[in-house]
């Protein structure tokens, strides 16, 4: 539920960019800059939010993080400036940095007690509230106002987080199986080298599709209503079959990743996310746009799961929290990189770093077909 809900919000809000972008009055770098606000907000807070599961637990941070996202996605909307709206998306980035965070933790947790690789079903639970969150904002973006649409995403929030939160209250994280002969594992794990380099590798590899995610989020809606004159509800639509598409590759993911293995669904991932992206940016009419970004949705589905599963395996909520900043940072990068590529070139040809950086995803995933669990220092 908290996935879903961290997904639907989202949608909720990035489907009403256009109107805010209008609102404030923002060219297409100012925009990209304010943006940056939403990422800035998320990294400056991971690495706390990692603090916190460690000290609180995952699921109570995860619902003290379901409430305050709630409240701040109806800020943007009562901005009238591109640097109001800066300020205030720091605050929403905060609260959706701490969300993912807690949440991440606390479903390698269970993947962890499961033993199967069923982190990828979580991500498909964001994906379903995503797609649900921007078909809904496509449906009302010509009839209601965004304070109004925001302001009613508020209340959703909170009604999912009052219902859902008790059940995450009520019961600690569950405990991995003890292997034979760890006994003392409470203590918190200090890595060794190798530990952390293999947290970093895992971290670009999050950092390049977490860029692409932000990339379509921030400005596919843009790119179809602006450069190929597409209906703002078309538009807005754009992003819910990419997230429709990740939904479905996610939902097949544990399946994929027990028949494939990690490595091939790593680089297929992103070799399938280059080419539709290329389609999605480069194609000259709107449909083919649109197939594009399903195939990108479907090929990135599983890279980003993968990598903060691994990362959260090596290293736990600190784990999480590391390749969760990097891969943040991708979001941190994008929006003002794709707003200047927009300024100095044009948005389809910004939009193709998408596909440069899916294909140094798949790079990446190669190159940790060795990685194993290496022991602690």
């Amino acid at each position: 539920m908290f996935f879903a809900l961290d997904g639907f919000l989202f949608a909720g809000w990035v489907v009403r960019i256009p109107a805010i972008k209008h609102q404030t009055g923002a060219s297409a770098a100012t925009l990209g800059l304010a943006l940056l606000g939403v990422s800035a907000g998320a990294v400056v807070t991971m690495m706390l939010t990692g603090r916190l599961c460690r000290r609180f637990g995952s699921h109570p941070v995860t619902v003290v993080c379901g409430v305050l996202l709630s409240l701040s996605i109806a800020l943007p909307a009562q901005t009238r400036s591109a640097l109001a709206l800066g300020l205030v998306l720091l605050v929403f980035g905060a609260a959706y940095g701490g969300m993912n965070v807690a949440m991440n933790s606390a479903a390698v947790d269970l993947v962890a007690a499961l033993r199967r690789p069923v982190m990828p079903g979580f991500h498909a639970a964001f994906s379903l509230g995503g797609m649900i969150g921007a078909g809904l904002g496509g449906l009302v973006a010509g009839g209601l106002s965004p304070a109004t649409h925001l302001l009613i995403l508020t209340g959703v929030g909170l009604l999912v987080t009052a219902a859902a939160g008790p059940a995450l209250l009520r019961h600690p994280a569950p405990r991995p199986p003890v292997e034979a002969g760890a006994g003392a594992a409470e203590a918190p794990r200090r890595l060794s080298g190798r530990a952390r380099r293999l947290v970093l590798l895992f971290g670009l590899i999050a950092l390049c599709t977490a860029y692409g995610e932000g990339a379509l989020a921030d400005w596919g809606a843009l790119h179809l209503e602006q450069d190929l004159h597409a209906h703002p509800g078309v538009a807005a639509a754009g992003y819910s079959l990419f997230a429709l598409a990740m939904t479905a590759g996610r939902l097949s993911g544990t399946a994929l990743l027990e028949r494939l293995g990690q490595t091939r669904t790593l680089v297929v991932g992103g070799a399938t996310a280059a080419v539709g992206m290329l389609l999605g940016s480069l194609a000259p009419t709107t449909w083919p746009a649109l197939i594009g970004f399903a195939v990108t949705g479907l090929g990135l589905a599983n890279i980003f799961p993968v990598a903060v599963g691994r990362a959260g395996e090596l290293a736990g909520p600190g784990g999480v929290a590391a390749a969760s900043t990097l891969g943040y940072g991708g979001m941190l990068l994008g929006p003002p990189a794709i707003g200047f590529l927009t300024d100095w070139f044009s948005l389809p040809v910004a939009l193709t770093t998408v596909a440069l950086l899916a294909t140094a995803a798949a790079a990446l995933g190669y190159g940790a077909r060795n990685a194993t669990h290496p022991p602690v220092a």
